[in-house]
């Protein structure tokens, strides 16, 4: 969802009991919403100077307890029924699905007369908030400086956010994303808040957003291994999701699902024995049974349909809803322009670019705001960003002190290295590109919630970048929070559009463009390497569609109103795979 637009979440949504993920990617865009909320809300506040020692851990700290603190008076008001005001609580229970027990129970406690004292007392005992979590991205930990001074790991970005949240005193989950850090990992080790006691309970869980099984379980024993259980496995889809995407080796995510459906108690059972044989050679807590563990899934869910055959299919606890809700102003917080771009956006606008300083492939709308400030610069010879935040400044290429790829600095002597090497002009522009394209979405991910709050943008300018994943396509016009609640649980209908291929066919079709891209750069630079990786990915891409040919035959319900175009889309899949095959064959490897 990116770096802004979920911060104040939360506030809009805690208090109905849904959950939410703040980003700890930019400790200064969190001091500003902390220094508007307390003047909105009256409350204390003291800057947290960049200066000043440790300042991002604790401006993470402290945004968080604030965020708590407001969602939490949020909640009581929710709870605080009168006679005037019971709509509130009556919305709010419309808001679960029709199966739930808290709303059976609640239509069974009002349906002959509302009666207030009783309706107190059960919502005391019933409703609670929705948790507020955090993500880390493990990668994302630049060294810092103080005067020029290295300062210790621990003062590092990722390090420093992790204990920004092990200090505030949010009771939730921390989600690490973007793979193995075992330096990190390591570093979480000393936090008790992230151990379990003897009956299991953690007070800061531990999420891993993960590819696929091996993934899950190579990061889950090296956790064990530190005395640190994971309490749920997010699985994504590689490529059909917002944000970066982490593409697998053509493994798609049906067959990811049922791998970890027929080996999920494996790998319960494998984890919790490393955990119990860590804990015990250090004489410490071991819990009496094993803890929770769930295993979720996100990325390209659309309907109601593809939620409930997840859940029923392979047997997940949760299924995660992100995309979508940047077109709820009720929950996420997207500036005008941005959102009706969105509203508008089709397929063709929705695109894997490479304008990512990681140099990993990033879900963009195109003319993002943020591409056109960028496109200005270099129109006018001076490409790249001032990099004001340099949150991504992780390149060593040129400098001692790493710098971003985005930045004027690195692109001035990129392209001074480029012009050195006297390339063919059409080689030269390629590269030229290449090197240009990058753009400053640390900065431009947070600017729409300055736009939206009316914040002071002097510094990181008005360029927003936005990450929706390929299925906002789909989804055409602004809604309510009721009205996406409603779609979800499948009391509602918002996608008008009738093209929509089933989730799984969407991958499928994500993978087969970007396997003949990647056939197209190995056929300018190929090596043995590159081509075992293609053969291997036509491999599993082949594997996944005979598996998706066989879940169509078995299991008609998931492609309800899709039969015959589904179908087809597989077979023709299956055909095209084929010319591919042969086309990786002749590939010839230079000697």
């Amino acid at each position: 969802m990116g770096i802004g637009f979920t911060l104040e979440t939360p506030l809009k949504v805690s208090q109905f009991g849904i959950d939410s993920v703040i980003s700890l990617g930019d400790d200064i865009l969190l001091e500003k919403l902390r220094k508007m909320y307390c003047g909105k809300y009256k409350l204390p506040y003291q800057e947290i100077s960049s200066k000043s020692e440790d300042s991002r851990a604790k401006r993470i700290t402290s945004y968080l307890n604030m965020i708590q603190g407001l969602a939490n008076k949020e909640f009581e008001k929710l709870k605080s029924i009168t006679a005037k005001n019971k709509k509130r609580i009556t919305d709010y229970i419309s808001l679960l699905p029709d199966d739930s027990k808290l709303k059976t129970d609640f239509q069974n406690l009002t349906s002959e007369y509302f009666d207030l004292k009783k309706v107190k007392a059960w919502i005391k005992d019933n409703l609670s908030m929705g948790s507020i979590d955090v993500n880390v991205m493990t990668k994302i930990d630049k060294t810092n400086y103080q005067d020029k001074e290295k300062l210790p790991i621990e003062f590092n970005d990722a390090h420093a956010a992790v204990r920004g949240f092990a200090n505030s005193s949010l009771r939730s989950s921390i989600i690490l994303s973007a793979g193995l850090s075992p330096r990190l990992f390591s570093y979480m080790e000393q936090f008790q808040d992230f151990h379990a006691d003897e009956n299991g309970v953690i007070n800061k869980k531990i999420v891993l957003k993960v590819s696929d099984f091996r993934s899950a379980l190579i990061q889950g024993k090296f956790l064990a291994k530190k005395g640190l259980w994971v309490s749920e496995y997010r699985i994504e889809s590689g490529l059909n999701c917002g944000g970066h995407a982490f593409a697998t080796d053509g493994y798609l995510l049906g067959p990811i699902l049922n791998e970890f459906k027929e080996k999920r108690e494996e790998l319960t059972q494998t984890i919790f024995d490393v955990l119990s044989q860590t804990l015990s050679a250090k004489n410490a807590v071991i819990p009496k049974s094993i803890p929770p563990l769930k295993i979720t899934v996100q990325g390209g869910v659309g309907t109601a349909a593809e939620h409930q055959f997840l859940i029923e299919q392979y047997n997940i606890d949760s299924v995660g809803w992100g995309t979508p809700f940047l077109l709820v102003p009720e929950a996420t917080t997207v500036d005008k322009p941005t959102l009706d771009k969105l509203i508008n956006s089709t397929e063709k606008d929705l695109y894997l670019s490479n304008i990512s300083p990681l140099g990993v492939p990033f879900n963009s709308l195109r003319e993002n705001t943020k591409d056109m400030e960028k496109n200005n610069f270099i129109n006018k010879g001076r490409p790249g960003s001032s990099c004001p935040k340099k949150f991504l400044a992780l390149n060593t290429e040129f400098t001692e002190e790493a710098i971003c790829t985005a930045s004027r600095q690195y692109q001035h002597l990129k392209i001074k290295e480029l012009e050195k090497k006297a390339f063919p002009e059409s080689q030269h522009e390629l590269a030229y590109k290449n090197i240009v394209e990058k753009a400053c979405i640390c900065v431009g991910l947070g600017t729409s919630t300055l736009l939206v709050n009316g914040l002071d943008t002097k510094v990181e300018g008005e360029g927003v970048s936005i990450c929706p994943g390929p299925n906002l396509a789909y989804f055409s016009k602004k809604m309510s929070l009721k009205q996406m609640v409603n779609h979800i649980y499948g009391r509602g209908n918002e996608i008008t559009r009738t093209d929509r291929p089933n989730m799984f066919v969407k991958e499928l079709f994500l993978y087969m463009d970007y396997l003949k891209k990647e056939i197209e750069q190995a056929k300018i630079n190929t090596t043995a390497s590159s081509k075992k990786y293609l053969t291997t990915f036509l491999t599993n891409l082949e594997v996944g569609i005979n598996y998706y040919i066989d879940l169509f035959n078995d299991s008609l319900k998931l492609f309800a109103g899709l039969e015959l175009t589904t179908q087809g889309d597989l077979e023709k899949c299956k055909m095209e795979l084929q010319l591919i095959k042969v086309e990786v064959e002749d590939i010839h490897i230079p000697k």
